[in-house]
């Protein structure tokens, strides 16, 4: 199955001249999320992960399915205001300003084996936010997996350090 084919693409969304990846359209074909899971699990398999971290809210997605595949908790990482207890943050650039994202205190342990996931890199600053609250917790991140990798804006730069994977790649904006 080609997983592409079954991303739809947005254009000018959310603003004019951005082509939006959307994997609505893949999540609502049960042969297509499966396919999309099971090259995720095969990614990571063998890295004793203990923890699966997914990043708000596409992240949660895949992020839930492959922690039951892999036998481990998972952790949702949140914008602010929407974890109720102790929590650490991280704030990362953007565009134009900058964003923050959380995750509670508790959430990961000295030694846990993570697995961070998302739907999307684009440029990477979200995925380094997360990578360091991750670190800051004493989580070891093995790997980091992504559904959608635009090659182009070169997110995967801010990530070499780490494991990294991604399903369909797109070289350009089309």
């Amino acid at each position: 199955m080609e997983l592409k084919q079954q991303i739809r693409n947005i254009k000018d969304f959310p603003k004019q001249g951005i082509m939006f990846r959307d994997i609505t359209t893949l999540l609502k074909n049960p042969e297509a999320m499966k396919y999309a899971a099971e090259i995720l699990f095969d990614f990571c398999k063998d890295k004793n992960i203990t923890k699966v971290v997914g990043i708000e809210s596409r992240g949660f997605i895949f992020g839930a399915i492959l922690a039951k595949m892999l036998n481990a908790g998972f952790v949702p990482v949140r914008k602010p205001g929407k974890l109720p207890a102790d929590k650490i943050s991280e704030s990362y650039q953007l565009e134009y300003g900058t964003d923050t994202l959380e995750i509670h205190s508790d959430a990961i342990q000295a030694g846990d084996r993570v697995l961070i996931h998302d739907d999307l890199l684009a440029t990477g600053g979200t995925m380094e936010a997360v990578c360091k609250l991750v670190k800051k917790l004493g989580g070891e991140i093995s790997q980091i997996s992504f559904i959608v990798e635009l090659s182009f804006l070169k997110g995967r730069k801010k990530l070499s350090d780490y494991d990294v994977k991604s399903i369909v790649t797109y070289e350009d904006e089309n």
